[in-house]
Order: C-alpha cells, then structure tokens, then sequence
C-alpha cells in the first residue's frame, strides 16, 4: 500500500534557547483566497481556483479560504465555533514548564544529521525562496498565528491534515515555537538530489520539508499527514489506528496465526510490487507467501472499505512491508500488528525508520531474490518460533510505545525549533496569504474529512514540556550504527546462500 493507495551569523534575539519564547499580541491580517483547494466527496471533485491579485483584493478581503471552499453547519462541529475566520484570542498562552526530564526517543538524534548541511551556512530568506519551484505549500508562523501559501495541486488533503497537524502542535505547546518560515513538498518522493550541490553550489541549497528522504537527498523529513487521518481511504487517525491495532494483536497469539507472510495492496505501483506478485502461491510453486491485490477505487466506490480495516490483518505470522513509487506510510501498520515484519529492503525512510535494526524489530527480505528470500524468513521463523515472535513483538513495542502521538509531536517541535536556531532572518508574513487555525480548519470540511480533524485534534496545551532531546551522533558512533545495521542484514544473507536454516544466533 503506497501514499496514493495506502497505499512534511545565526538569528538569534527572537528565537530563544529553549523555543519557550511567550507568544505576544498577534497583529490582525486579512485572510485572502491564494490558494486552490480540492475537496473529493467520492466522485465528485470541487475545486475552487486561485483568485487574480484583483479579484483578491476586491472580493475575498476579510474573508476565510475555508467558506469559500466547503461550509458546514455549526450544529456538525461540537464546541466549535464555526465563523470560518480564526479568533483574535485564539491564541493560548504558555503556561508551565519548558521541558520534561523524560529522553527523547533515539530517532530523533536524526534531526540534527537533517539539518546539518545548514549548519556552517545557516539559513537566508534567499535559500528559503530558493526552495519554491519544488514546493506545494509555504507555512510561516509569526506571533504564534499560522499562515498558509499554496503554489501547486496537491494529492487529496495531504496539504489539509498537514497544516492540521503543525496546528494542533501549536495547541499542545501554546507560545513554544519561535516565528518560522517552511516550505513543504507534499508529493511522494524527496527533491532535493544531493548531486546538485556540490562545492559552491552548497551556499544555495534550499531547504524544503518533505514526508520522507533517502540517501541520496536533502529533504528535510517530517512526519506525514496520515497521523491524522487519511479520510479518502478511510484511515483512522494514528492514536486511534494504534489503539485498534494493539486490541487486534490480543484477539489471535503468534503461534495460532497462519504461517505464512501476507500482504495487501495496490500491486499496480512499482517494479518490486508486481515482482511481489510472482511470490504469491500457486499449485506448482509454494513461496510462503499470500497477496492480496486490492482496487482501492472498488472499495471505496462499492465495497466501503469493508475489506480494509488495519486492525483485522493481525493474523498471519509475518506480514511483508514493500515501497511502492516510494516510501509508504503503511510501514507503521504493519510493524505494529506483533507479527514477524519482512521488509523488503527499503530506499527510503521516514522521521522515525531509520532507528530500526534488522533482526531486531524486522527481518530484512532481498529485493534481487524476494521470493526465496520470503521463503527462507518464513521457513526459519517457523523453525525459531521464540525469535521470530520475539522479532515481532519488538517491532510492535517501537511503534506502540516510541511512536506515539506525544513523541510525533515531540519530535515535530524539536525539528522546528532547531530548524529556526539556524535562520539568519526574521520571518514575517508574506503578502496575500491565509490564515488558518484549527476552528476554520474543521468548518472547512464535512463526513469522514471533519470527523477525522475532529478526533485528532489536541484537547489542550501539555501539563509538562516536550521530551529532552538527545546529544548529536558522533562520527564514530554515527558509523557504528550503521555498520551494525548492515552487518546485520549480511549475517542474514549468508544464511539465505547456504541454506542455514538451523542457524539463530545473531551478530551483536
């Protein structure tokens, strides 16, 4: 399942130390139509196109993007009030402390190796602008008030349940960010090739905020909207989602699972996908395996998703995770449901994958020889039924416990505010933009779009701060972990070429 199928001199007076600055009377702006919005109600596409700078001004001053677009009933939004303009006292201010004594999860070390080609050239209003031409949407933040520039058609509501999510960051840690200026990509895969810049080029290296990155690239990873829903298929926000995974997990143990790998999704979306096909069993030919294609569009349309829910596919042994046209935010499904994840070796990552061990929250699958290799992982799971269910349950505590919506807001702000350590200019609102917050978010939407904001929406700001974020890698220890990582998937390799089922003990 993949992201269309299932398958974001230093300047320092404003930006304080701890990004605890107190947010003070915002100035009011008006809000005008820029943008272009789509809001899908099942076949049915309503698009309300950019104004012209003229019409802007003489007809949509004072005005929310958000009734223009799509109007709901008040009675629909419990405790909202829906004007469709954001409140001059929406604003909550900080009261309590900077921050927990609780350690931040290990994955977010990796918001300083993100952020790290900035850090010797810091960040001008010119690197920003630079970033642009890739980006879908601009987000500034100034005296604790949003505002939202829209460049490009964006896929569905990701655009939506992004902004969403920084918004509801705002609502947990009230007064906490600094002013800011991000652009964001909202497509699927990162943009920003490493390859072009190089030596001097490396002073113009915009920055722009993506979904996820590889290798290979600059992007600067942040997490996706699914988090907070995926209302077009029908996706829990994540809270929810994780909840229903884990009442899941109890309904069927390990062992009684069916033992073999499964997976379901969208085969049409990449080479490895349709070659994921050819593992599914036939009368001839038993890789372990069980596909499922699934016709996103026949569920929506006629099903109703009835053959979808996350929380009932907790019921073989292994599931297998595979990329699509890239990274897919179905990982965290599957990795949560206590079964044995076969990855197939991904090109990707997101904000939180790159912590995880092979072998110790997942069992790495050979892209070049994925059918044998499934067999193999299936085979020996099987054989060590203690380790391949201890490699599950694992997994499933990573996800459970490190990725919880406290630490992916948690993880959010510390990005943020490291991210704004390094600006050499003082953001401000740009021209012509719209101002949103969660009140004129929630009125702009109806059925599962509304109902989805709602649930995840943030009931008020934390008792306590942000978790304690840890010290950068060290080059040693930076490259320890990565070696270990790949020693680790060699180790299973080997096995896989001699056939060394019996074997189960694992490299330190």
């Amino acid at each position: 399942m993949n992201n269309e199928d299932l398958d974001m001199g230093i300047y320092e007076p404003e930006h304080g130390e701890a990004c605890a600055i107190a947010t003070g009377q915002a100035t009011t702006f008006p809000t005008t139509l820029v943008v272009e919005m789509i809001e899908l109600e099942g076949d049915r596409a309503n698009i309300v196109s950019a104004l012209s700078y003229k019409e802007r001004n003489e007809s949509s001053i004072g005005t929310s993007f958000q009734k223009d677009i799509l109007p709901s009933e008040s009675s629909q939004t419990s405790g909202i009030n829906c004007s469709f303009t954001c409140p001059e006292n929406h604003i909550v201010q900080h009261k309590g402390n900077n921050l927990s004594s609780e350690a931040c999860p290990e994955n977010f070390r990796w918001i300083y190796e993100d952020l790290k080609p900035w850090k010797s050239t810091g960040i001008t209003r010119e690197m920003v602008e630079r970033a642009k031409y890739a980006a879908h949407i601009r987000v500034n933040i100034v005296n604790g008030r949003v505002y939202v520039s829209k460049y490009k058609w964006v896929f569905q509501t990701r655009d939506v349940f992004t902004v969403w999510g920084i918004l509801q960051l705002l609502r947990l840690y009230p007064g906490r960010l600094p002013d800011l200026d991000i652009m964001f990509e909202c497509g699927d895969k990162p943009v920003i090739h490493t390859r072009d810049y190089k030596r001097s080029e490396a002073k113009k290296l915009p920055p722009l905020f993506h979904y996820s990155g590889d290798y290979s690239t600059l992007d600067i990873v942040f997490p996706d909207w699914s988090f907070w829903g995926w209302p077009e298929l029908n996706i829990k926000p994540w809270e929810i989602l994780k909840k229903d995974l884990q009442e899941g997990n109890m309904k069927m143990k390990w062992i009684a699972r069916e033992p073999y790998a499964y997976w379901k999704g969208n085969t049409k979306l990449g080479a490895v996908r349709q070659d994921l096909v050819k593992c599914n069993v036939t009368e001839k030919q038993e890789w372990n395996a069980r596909i499922y294609k699934l016709d996103w569009k026949r569920e929506r349309r006629q099903e109703g998703f009835k053959n979808t829910d996350l929380a009932s596919q907790c019921t073989h042994r292994y599931k297998i995770y595979v990329e699509g046209v890239s990274w897919s935010v179905s990982e965290k499904y599957i990795l949560a449901c206590d079964s044995a994840s076969l990855l197939i070796v991904p090109h990707y990552f997101d904000f939180f994958t790159r912590s995880l061990l092979p072998t110790v929250h997942y069992w790495p699958i050979n892209e070049n020889d994925k059918c044998r290799s499934i067999k193999f992982a299936v085979d020996w799971g099987n054989k060590h039924a203690e380790k391949a269910q201890a490699i599950g349950k694992a997994g499933s505590k990573f996800i459970q416990e490190g990725l919880k919506m406290k630490y992916v807001y948690d993880y959010m702000f510390h990005l943020l505010c490291e991210y704004t350590k390094l600006l050499r200019y003082q953001p401000t609102v740009p021209g012509g933009v719209v101002e949103v917050c969660s009140e004129s978010l929630i009125c702009s939407g109806k059925g599962l779009k509304k109902k989805f904001k709602m649930h995840s929406m943030v009931k008020g700001p934390a008792e306590t701060g942000s978790c304690t974020l840890l010290l950068p890698y060290d080059l040693s220890d930076l490259q320890a972990l990565l070696e270990r990582k790949a020693n680790l998937t060699k180790q299973v390799e080997l096995w896989e070429a001699t056939d060394s089922i019996g074997e189960s003990k694992f490299v330190n």
